[in-house]
């Protein structure tokens, strides 16, 4: 059984993973600063023609819908990938420009995956299962150097891989 790769998501996964409610706060933030541009540019002694001021509402009100809902993916991203989601989520807001969330992207960890023998959480990079010493990378049978799940031959001495090296069970030198 091979790991599944959780490096390699479509982006309506990434966006799955935003909460419902914050939609609605993103939302309530496009209608309030639709709005609020609306009044605020109609008030002016020389307000710009109609439908400019409609064409800039609408793109001032979708960059604030849309930096809502980043502030919820980060709050949830976080979470998944065993970072502080609160501390994170507070940078996102608080730290003016935007500049909270593209330090975020920057500095964020890999995403975690789970052992497929016992479903514990194994951090990236992992050869073995911590709880249960399961080989989580498929290696050669022959010479024991790390191949790809597809392969069929080893690229480094040419031994047939076949099915033995994606399920060959963990042995530590001495024990048997």
């Amino acid at each position: 059984m091979a790991v599944k790769n959780e490096s390699s998501t479509s982006f309506r996964d990434e966006v799955g993973i935003i909460a419902p409610w914050v939609y609605f706060f993103a939302g309530l933030a496009f209608v309030g600063a639709f709005a609020g541009l609306m009044f605020a540019m109609h008030s002016d002694k020389n307000p710009p023609p109609m439908p400019a001021r409609i064409l800039l509402g609408i793109i001032a009100s979708t960059f604030l819908g849309c930096y809502v809902l980043l502030i919820g993916y980060v709050n949830r991203d976080a979470g998944r990938r065993g970072m502080n989601r609160v501390v994170w989520t507070l940078l996102a807001i608080f730290v003016p420009n935007a500049l909270g969330i593209v330090l975020y992207f920057i500095l964020r960890k890999p995403r975690r995956s789970t052992c497929p023998q016992c479903a514990s959480v194994v951090e990236p990079g992992f050869g073995f299962c911590p709880q249960c010493r399961y080989r989580l990378s498929p290696v050669c049978p022959h010479c024991q150097h790390s191949v790809n799940v597809g392969d069929k031959f080893c690229p480094y001495c040419g031994c047939e891989i076949g099915v033995k090296a994606n399920v060959m069970p963990a042995t530590v030198p001495g024990q048997n």
